[in-house]
């Protein structure tokens, strides 16, 4: 077999399976296919979480180990959270998808959860339970240590000073803080007594307040009255004087002209 029929027949694989590559669907199909995209997302994600768990094993400092792999966790905690969702994109009908290419895309989903969990993430891996009556029981783990090394009597339970002194402290200032909110309530009964007397003096009032408008009114129109008399009487006693004045001068011109007349007469 030549080079030239081994290119030919890859190529003929190629394009044969070229149909289940999930970036190329995810070009050649319409925009519409939201399992491509989010499959294709989900799957840049586990790789892009592979490589940080290469880099964390390379990694020397113990705090970056640590960081990288809080972040491995957290996204492979987001990726299985994506599944249930390709799960039910995946038996959704595509037009132009057949009911096999639908078949491979419902396997691809359930390979996936098999495929985030063996991210590498610095936790130890789960124990798998062989199922037995055994297995109900588990072995004692001698990793764990307590502080107490172990003594859970009442010697151990006893208050110490300090937990006592605090315990003193705190029953102190509740008992300050509860006589203070006394005191405040105190203050806002004195201050509802007040606006209570208040509200009592200011009825009493009311009726004074309308007596006392009633008079100034009255005072008013009695005001205005007067004034109305005073400028008629004004205006009278103007008229009687122009009057006696006329007459007099009437007289004082009458006088003039006699004397004149036996003037000239002489």
């Amino acid at each position: 077999m030549s080079v030239i029929d081994i290119l030919t027949r890859v190529d003929v694989i190629c394009k044969k399976y070229d149909k289940y590559d999930v970036v190329q669907k995810d070009a050649n199909i319409s925009g519409e296919d939201a399992f491509a995209r989010l499959y294709a997302a989900v799957d840049s994600d586990i790789e892009a979480a592979l490589q940080k768990a290469e880099t964390a094993a390379s990694e020397k400092n113990r705090a970056s180990v640590v960081a990288i792999n809080a972040e491995i966790r957290r996204n492979k905690a987001r990726l299985l959270e994506e599944v249930p969702k390709l799960q039910r994109l995946a038996v959704k009908k595509i037009k132009g998808l057949s009911t096999e290419e639908l078949t491979v895309r419902n396997d691809m989903v359930l390979a996936l959860p098999d495929r985030i969990q063996a991210i590498p993430d610095g936790s130890a891996p789960a124990p798998k339970s062989s199922g037995g009556w055994g297995s109900g029981t588990s072995a004692p783990r001698t990793e764990i240590k307590f502080d107490s090394d172990g003594r859970f009597d009442n010697e151990y339970f006893q208050p110490t000073e300090e937990s006592s002194q605090f315990r003193n402290e705190y029953e102190m200032r509740r008992i300050k803080q509860d006589q203070g909110l006394d005191v405040i309530a105190e203050g806002l009964d004195t201050l509802k007594n007040m606006a209570g007397d208040m509200n009592e003096e200011l009825d009493r009032q009311v009726p004074l307040m309308d007596e006392i408008d009633t008079k100034v009114d009255k005072a008013t129109s009695d005001l205005k009255n007067t004034n109305v008399r005073l400028k008629h009487t004004v205006t009278q006693l103007r008229s009687s004087r122009n009057f006696c004045i006329d007459i007099i001068l009437l007289c004082i011109i009458l006088g003039i002209a006699a004397y004149l007349y036996n003037v000239l007469k002489k």
